[in-house]
C-alpha cells in the first residue's frame, strides 16, 4: 500500500516503513507526525485518487531527525564588469518514517 502526500509545495510517494525527507516542520525527535493532505492512495488493486484531495485518508509517522542538507552555493557574475556575488545555503528538513497509512 502505498500514498501520496502533499507537503511543503511538493508531493511524495510514500509506503509504510520507509523514511522520507520533508521541508521543515514543527516537532521534536520522536513525535508523532500527521499528514491529512493525502492525494491519492493504492492497495494493490484498488486506487482512489482526490479531487484534490482524499478527506477520509491520514498518514502517520514519527519524527527521525530533524537536519540540515549538503550546502550548495549560489554564484552570481556578470562578465567584463566586475560583478561576483558568492553565497552558500543549507536548507533545513525534517526526516520521518511512515508509521501507517489509515483509511476510515
Amino acid at each position: 500500500m502505498y500514498a501520496v502526500v502533499k507537503s511543503g509545495g511538493k508531493q511524495y510517494k510514500v509506503q509504510e516503513g520507509e523514511t522520507f525527507r520533508v521541508e521543515k516542520l514543527p516537532g521534536d525527535v520522536g513525535g508523532e507526525i500527521t499528514f491529512d493532505d493525502v492525494l491519492m492512495v493504492a492497495d494493490g488493486e484498488n486506487v482512489q485518487v482526490g479531487t484534490p484531495r482524499l478527506d477520509n485518508v491520514a498518514v502517520k509517522g514519527t519524527v527521525v531527525e530533524q537536519g540540515q542538507a549538503k550546502k550548495i552555493l549560489v554564484f552570481k557574475y556578470k562578465r567584463r564588469k566586475r560583478y561576483r556575488r558568492k553565497q552558500g545555503h543549507r536548507q533545513q528538513y525534517t526526516a520521518v518514517k511512515v508509521d501507517s497509512i489509515t483509511i476510515n
